[in-house]
């Protein structure tokens, strides 16, 4: 007869109370000095789950923060997406290494910038097909670069006179997602597929493969083949009335007066109803909890509650680096020496955060950071609405002492 408790397996190990102590400490202080109003943070190691809620919603809202408060995911939305994508290609409707223009036909044939800060008349032959791979990894050849951030090429101007919306995730974009298509096949690359990295835009064209391949609208995709088979009731693109006056207001300094102050953007009746384009980079809501279940079944290699949500193979090629050293450098600030998976970043090296390499993760503009670092078995998730959290030092902090609580 087979001995079900054999061999033994290792006891679950908890986290360090005193780490968890003195990252509560460092977090409450940064809310104490008005950094940002309040934000909830988890860590979890296998069965060890630590909530910490800190303080209010707004500076001018006395209500407290909550397990449950909703927040805006921004970029933490891409590695929900790039999931589902390799659940859709698990299923067979499209392979990674096929060229986008099955399913994406607006953008066969490209052509590509002779000069990526040039005019947009001077173009040469692309020299191959995008890859649904490629948008996955962020080098279809667009996107937002380094350089962007302090200038303005004619690619960025004429994307914005289109109301494509390549960078921050509002104001939102007033097209529909074939509409959008069209209006983005009219801008050329900056470069050649596969040549460099570039950030956030590779996902918006994703959104509208993925519906296109399931024959469904990319929320109902989305809800079907991953938010329900993990549970996550608390994740979309809207939610009701009564919970979209839950979010909490966003909060970034301003540049003018060198203050916090909130941003008249992404109002809570904005996420009451339906997105014209659900946004596969920046448009989830979410709660701790729902994105503690999404990481975790990453955690646990595609797996969730006796189901294989993923295979472990998708998993592992969702959670390492794909790009070259020089692509790495060419992200710059954007990356800051990380890899880059699918819709994640991967920790390639030791840093400031962590001596052992294998940490992913990402960040959302609003102020959300999560990442897994499997080799502690430790998931660290923290959501707040204030941007500031991401720049100055907060971040790294929390990053630095949830490692340490591990």
């Amino acid at each position: 007869m087979i001995d079900p408790t054999w061999p033994p397996q290792p006891a679950p190990e908890a986290l360090r109370p005193e780490a968890l102590r003195r990252l509560h400490d460092a977090m409450a202080a940064r809310v104490a000095n008005g950094e940002l109003p309040g934000l909830v943070t988890l860590l979890a190691r296998d069965d060890d789950v630590q909530v910490d809620a800190i303080g209010t919603y707004g500076f001018d809202d006395p209500r407290p923060m909550r397990r449950d408060t909703p927040f805006r995911l921004a970029s933490l939305t891409k590695p929900v997406l790039a999931a589902l994508t390799l659940r859709l290609a698990q299923e067979g409707l499209f392979e990674l290494a096929e060229p986008v223009d099955r399913l994406l036909p607006e953008l066969a044939g490209r052509r590509v910038l002779a000069d990526p800060g040039g005019p947009l008349h001077d173009t040469v032959a692309a020299r191959r097909p995008i890859t649904v791979e490629e948008l996955l990894t962020f080098r279809l050849g667009i996107g937002i670069s380094p350089e962007m951030l302090t200038s303005r090429p004619p690619i960025l101007a004429a994307a914005e006179e289109l109301h494509l919306v390549l960078a921050d995730p509002d104001p939102r974009t007033p097209h529909p997602p074939d509409e959008w298509m069209r209006h983005f096949a009219t801008l050329p690359l900056l470069t050649q597929p596969g040549e460099r990295w570039h950030y956030n835009v590779g996902s918006l064209p994703l959104g509208v493969l993925l519906a296109r391949a399931a024959g469904a609208p990319l929320a109902e995709v989305l809800r079907d083949r991953l938010l329900a088979p993990l549970g996550m009731t608390r994740t979309g693109f809207w939610t009701d009335p009564a919970q979209a006056a839950l979010l909490p207001p966003p909060y970034m300094t301003d540049e003018e007066t060198g203050r916090l102050a909130q941003r008249p953007v992404s109002p809570p009746q904005e996420w009451s109803r339906p997105p014209v384009f659900p946004s596969a980079a920046a448009g989830l809501l979410s709660t701790v909890d729902d994105y503690l279940a999404f990481a975790r079944m990453l955690m646990n290699g595609g797996a969730h509650e006796g189901q294989q949500v993923l295979t472990a193979e998708s998993v592992a090629a969702m959670t390492r680096n794909h790009l070259t050293p020089g692509q790495v450098t060419g992200a710059g600030m954007l990356l800051d020496g990380q890899g880059w998976g699918y819709g994640v970043a991967v920790a390639v090296s030791p840093d400031e955060v962590s001596p052992v390499p294998g940490r992913y993760g990402w960040s959302g503009g609003y102020g959300t950071a999560w990442f897994n670092h499997p080799q502690h078995r430790l998931i660290a998730i923290a959501l707040s609405q204030t941007t500031d959290f991401l720049f100055n030092g907060a971040l790294t902090d929390f990053s630095r002492l949830a490692v340490a609580a591990a």
